[in-house]
This record gives structure tokens, sequence and C-alpha cells, in this order.
């Protein structure tokens, strides 16, 4: 743990986050609490928080979309389209082991919906009138194996 005797945690956080990490982890686990770096700390963990919601977020507006593409455009189905419904089912179940980030999920699948609408209106050149207004899945048909997909 030489880094914290040669340069200051503030500093470090700026010139090597992970090596901060590093150092701030090993002072939590050795509960040298009054040592810890927390104005970094805390906004480092209220960014991580942030980041886990924008790609709950995101990976729920591909999934829609892809699942759109796929109901609306059979004749243009693709093992690609395939596998990223698929990946985005795997990555979400796990994402969402988290209750936290479920939660999340639940509240904004609607805003979700309405963000991959219009995504597969422009990826599939279809107006954006030939999607429901409403989404007809719900969060755990969402992240089920379905034989259609």
């Amino acid at each position: 743990m030489a880094a914290t005797e040669t340069i200051p945690l503030r500093i470090l956080f700026d010139q090597d986050e992970t090596a901060w990490l590093e150092v701030m982890s090993q002072l939590a686990a050795e509960g040298r609490f009054a040592e810890m770096d927390h104005s970094n700390l805390s906004e480092y963990l209220a960014d991580m928080s942030k980041r886990d919601r924008r790609e709950v977020s995101s990976r729920l507006v591909i999934l829609l979309a892809h699942l759109l593409k796929w109901e609306y455009q059979p004749e243009l189905r693709s093992r690609t389209w395939q596998a990223t419904i698929l990946e985005q089912r795997r990555e979400l179940r796990k994402l969402l082991e988290s209750g936290t980030l479920y939660n999340h999920a639940v509240s904004t699948l609607v805003e979700a919906y309405a963000d991959a609408r219009g995504q597969a209106a422009v990826e599939t050149g279809l107006p954006r009138g030939t999607f429901p207004v409403e989404s007809n899945w719900e969060l755990e048909r969402l992240l089920a194996d379905e034989e259609e997909s």
C-alpha cells in the first residue's frame, strides 16, 4: 500500500482510479475508515448507481426494439436479432438480481418501451404508428426465454 504513503488519495483518484479503488478496498477491509477518501468515494458510488440504472434502461430499450422488429418483420428475422434478444435477456437477468435495479426496470419500463418503439421505427423503416402505443410485455415475460425468439 505504498501508494497512500506517497500520493494522497484525492490525487490518486484523479491519476489512477483502479489503484485508488484497490487502496480504498484495502482500507475498508482493514476498518481504517477515517483514512478513506470520503468525498471521492461518495461521488464514485453515486456514479456507479447511475451507470447501473442507465445500463438497465439501455438494455431494456435494445431488447424491446428487437422484439418489436421480430414481431413486425417476421420475414426479416435473423440469427443476429435472435442472439441480441437472448443476450439482452441474459444480461438483464443478471443485473436485475439486485432488487433496486429490478424496481428501476419496473418503474422505467413504459419509458423504455416508448424509446424502443421509436428505435424500431427507425431501424425497420416502418411508421412509428405500426407499433402499439402501449407495450404488451410485462417485465417477467421480457426476461423469459421464449421459443419464438
